[in-house]
């Protein structure tokens, strides 16, 4: 790799420690819980250490070290958030950005040609990227982050299909927004209750076969615990793991039923009742913004463009609030959610006119 490349690879990490290392140490002195003071005080200090490394390696090859500026955008919405949900909850999302350096770092430790002193440091970087998302899944975990994930996906699918659906009708019945916004109104409830559902079919249904298939190897491991260790073995062999690696563990597990039942067979922490309700309100809160403005405008086509509006900015904030958590480019994600619904709105367009053009409907 030519210098100049390795130089702003260099560059690029150092940037991306130093604005995690202000992330946390600025987390830390918002935070009063001292367990998780600590832990983000531990965290920023790592970031630090791995920030000086790559300073070093910038100053190996001759190069500059860049402009830092300290996270302001990033921090200030966190620390909004941190008005709404709870602070185990928002620095628990914060594993998204953990997993994308720790990545970055791997892709670089497997290049043929990388010193061995740097790869040895290297591993010793990646490891500890790791060990701060499992750090940081831990804290999401025991304060529900799974249902705020339910909460973004289920707002953004609810904005993005009723703005496509509104769309459609906009075009079909552009001088009538009333029936627009009910029907709209309509399928966003029929759309929340859907999703609910959905959501607490699906895990619900997860636990009960992960339940009885545990029952299977708990009779299986009571009249051949051989054979619930073979099947052990194969699943690991399916996984890539080698063969020898696999029928040691097993011979190390022995008749530990409940260890391999685990591994096997993961158990569902999530609740279905609460992913139903956080899924199901979320859809129903995305509907909102797409619907309201025909409830307000005389024409349809004038109550479309309110709607488009407001479904932009709400998809600009949903993706704000995710890249930020997860240390995307904010400008990547924004664009992505709100060019990916006003894509599907225009499609949805398009077929309300041919609707109204073949059917003769509108007014």
């Amino acid at each position: 790799m030519k210098r100049e490349q390795e130089l702003a690879r260099l560059q690029r990490f150092y940037q991306g420690e130093m604005g995690d290392h202000l992330t946390y140490a600025g987390l830390a002195s918002r935070v009063r819980d001292p367990a998780l003071r600590g832990l983000l005080e531990r965290t920023a200090a790592t970031e630090r250490r791995h920030a000086d490394f790559w300073a070093g390696r910038i100053r190996a090859l001759g190069g500059a070290l860049p402009p830092v500026r300290p996270p302001r955008l990033r921090l200030a919405m966190i620390a909004l958030l941190l008005w709404f949900f709870p602070p185990r909850l928002v620095i628990g999302a914060l594993e998204l950005g953990e997993t994308g350096a720790a990545r970055d770092y791997f892709t670089l430790w497997r290049e043929p040609d990388l010193d061995e002193a740097v790869r040895r440091r290297l591993h010793d970087i990646i490891l500890d990227e790791l060990e701060h998302e499992a750090s940081f899944r831990r804290e999401a975990e025991g304060a529900g982050l799974a249902n705020v994930r339910d909460f973004i996906l289920g707002m953004n699918d609810g904005l993005v299909e009723i703005l496509g659906a509104v769309t459609g009708l906009s075009a079909a019945y552009p001088g009538n927004p009333v029936v627009v916004g009910v029907s709209g109104l309509i399928v966003g409830i029929a759309g929340a209750l859907s999703m609910g559902i959905g959501a607490f079919i699906s895990v619900r249904s997860q636990r009960q076969v992960n339940e009885a298939s545990r029952r299977q190897m708990e009779i299986l491991f009571a009249v051949a615990p051989e054979r619930a260790r073979q099947r052990f073995r194969e699943r690991l062999a399916e996984t890539g793991l080698p063969e020898a690696v696999g029928t040691a563990l097993a011979e190390r597990l022995g008749a530990d039923a409940d260890s391999i039942g685990r591994l096997l067979i993961p158990p569902v922490t999530e609740n279905e009742w609460r992913s139903a309700f956080f899924t199901g309100l979320a859809y129903l809160f995305g509907v909102i913004f797409p619907v309201l403005p025909y409830f307000l405008a005389e024409q349809s086509l004038a109550a479309l463009a309110g709607s488009v509006l407001l479904a932009g900015l709400a998809l600009a904030t949903v993706g704000a609030l995710v890249s930020v958590l997860s240390g995307l480019p904010p400008r990547t994600k924004i664009l992505e959610m709100t060019l990916s619904g006003f894509a599907a709105a225009g499609l949805a367009y398009l077929f309300g006119r041919l609707m109204q053009a073949w059917f003769g409907v509108g007014s």
